[in-house]
């Protein structure tokens, strides 16, 4: 065998070998070290009763492990601040809280985002089934829900990023409408 296909062959291995150890765990694990920060998104909204999408924008806020912030700037203001347990959602000067430990469906919801930020393995899988694809700089994690009340609601969520980054959350609803929220973050931050 000629140094060229040794050569070749010992690269394809290590390429091959470092491929295989990126798993579930490992995405876990450097979710975990992300330290929180800002971002902002675009959310864009397909419902079947709505001739065209709906999108919104605004920024995200997060500090690990259970505080996240949305914040709505357009097409019109909004907030929804989940700490721990207690969703809040602030619209046209109006309040309304809500504990998500009280309903299961909204709790299966708040942890597909909180659990896949903090990188709670086990905490997704109680709610979830997940498969992952791709690579330590692209990849897409899928969220399958393992109730029947909540896949009632959510078929699936995708999660896809790069390293420790979250970029892209996909919702598919079972009645067919699907909501995409693109995440940019902001830097230094």
């Amino acid at each position: 065998m000629n140094f060229r296909r040794l050569l070749a062959l010992l690269l394809a291995s290590v390429s091959l070998a470092a491929h295989a150890a990126f798993d579930i765990d490992t995405l876990m694990r450097d979710l975990a070290r992300h330290t929180g920060g800002k971002a902002r998104f675009v959310e864009t909204r397909t419902m079947a009763m709505l001739d065209k999408p709906v999108v919104s924008s605004g920024e995200l806020r997060y500090q690990p492990p259970d505080r996240l912030e949305k914040h709505t700037l357009e097409p019109y203001p909004e907030s929804m601040m989940l700490d721990k347990d207690t969703l809040t959602l602030v619209r046209a000067n109006r309040r309304m809280s809500v504990n998500v430990a009280s309903r299961p469906e909204a709790q299966a919801f708040v942890e597909s985002i909180r659990s896949t930020l903090a990188g709670n393995r086990q905490a997704l899988e109680k709610h979830y089934r997940l498969a992952l694809a791709g690579s330590p700089a692209a990849w897409s994690l899928a969220l399958t829900p393992v109730d029947g009340a909540v896949s009632a609601l959510i078929s699936r969520i995708t999660v896809s990023g790069g390293g420790n980054q979250v970029r892209r959350i996909e919702y598919q609803q079972a009645d067919g409408d699907r909501s995409e929220l693109a995440i940019e973050p902001i830097a230094g931050e």
